[in-house]
């Protein structure tokens, strides 16, 4: 074999060398694929970095109207690890503007519609699916509005919890 390198012309031995690899830099696979949170279809792992980094895509839906469902977008993506091995994980935040460069893929973009599609028929079976678009900037991104706390769910003045949980003790005390 060393003579027939030896022999071979020398854009052969060039070619070769390119093609094992040598001299070039990492590239990234841009592999998106489902990777659960909790439930199917609440995650979208994008690996966009060399040696398997990327995010985590959280997914989630709006339900607020009954007869709707669409997409509930949260730019605060997890970082992912070990995205081209077989047990990827996530962990911390990456930057928002990685994610707004994501989402912005077409690959990206059709896995985040087919995922949310799947999830809002999980969730809301007899709702129309409304696709909308992600957020690309900073500006575009909107806060979740929670719904506002009723006086039940606040929790009581520990003062008069005590007095109430005494009362209960003597009157248990006083009827054996």
């Amino acid at each position: 074999m060393v003579r027939w390198v030896q022999k071979a012309p020398a854009g052969l031995a060039a070619l070769t060398v390119l093609m094992t690899g040598c001299g070039g830099s990492p590239q990234a696979t841009w592999a998106v694929f489902p990777l659960q949170r909790r439930v199917p279809h609440d995650g979208l792992a994008v690996v966009s970095q060399p040696d398997g980094f990327g995010l985590h895509l959280f997914l989630e839906t709006d339900t607020r109207d009954p007869a709707v469902c669409k997409p509930r977008w949260f730019a605060d993506a997890a970082r992912l690890f070990n995205g081209n091995g077989t047990a990827p994980f996530s962990a911390g935040l990456a930057p928002r503007s990685e994610f707004f460069a994501v989402v912005q893929r077409d690959s990206v973009l059709k896995a985040l519609q087919r995922e949310l599609q799947a999830l809002c028929a999980d969730r809301a079976p007899k709702a129309r699916w409304q696709w909308v678009q992600p957020p690309t900037t900073a500006s575009e991104v909107v806060p979740v509005a929670l719904p506002a706390l009723e006086e039940q769910d606040l929790l009581i003045d520990p003062a008069e919890e005590l007095k109430r949980e005494e009362a209960l003790l003597k009157d248990e005390q006083s009827n054996p």
